[in-house]
């Protein structure tokens, strides 16, 4: 898997994933793997992640995250999805582009609903949604639980 190694988002989903597919995926930042890869242009590597397969294959962007999935995770299904339904594809492609356009937001708010470190994440939305359920619960009551 290569992929960025200045982005900070892209940094802490990688640690996330090292950890789920463990030695089964070796993950490089494009800054280190682009001379070791010369038929992939750098600019492709900007554009979007890359994971090159043992056989050769090369798949990109959200099909390269969910085909390290295919890798010792339950979610491989994902992949599957991708290939298969072109709705999912689409979704993804566009969450996808929309992430790469703003990783500096996303990676303060998944710092946010997950904490700060990757390797030891935290289910802090739990506590967020719940706040939102209590507000919205309040604000139709009028009374506090």
């Amino acid at each position: 898997m290569i992929w960025d190694g200045n982005c900070g988002f892209c940094r802490y989903w990688v640690t996330r994933w090292q950890k789920i597919t463990g030695d089964r995926v070796d993950y490089q930042p494009y800054q280190e793997a682009s001379e070791r890869v010369p038929d992939i242009a750098l600019h492709h590597f900007k554009q979007a992640s890359r994971l090159i397969e043992p056989d050769g294959s090369i798949f990109s962007g959200p099909r390269s995250a969910y085909r390290t999935f295919t890798y010792g995770s339950s979610w491989g299904f994902l992949d599957k999805w991708y290939a298969q339904y072109g709705w999912f594809r689409k979704m993804s492609d566009w969450l996808y582009m929309r992430i790469a356009k703003n990783r500096s937001l996303l990676f303060r708010l998944t710092k946010l609903m997950f904490g700060g470190d990757p390797e030891n994440t935290k289910p802090f939305w739990v506590i967020y949604l719940a706040l939102i359920v209590y507000f919205i619960y309040i604000s139709l009551v009028g009374l506090p639980l």
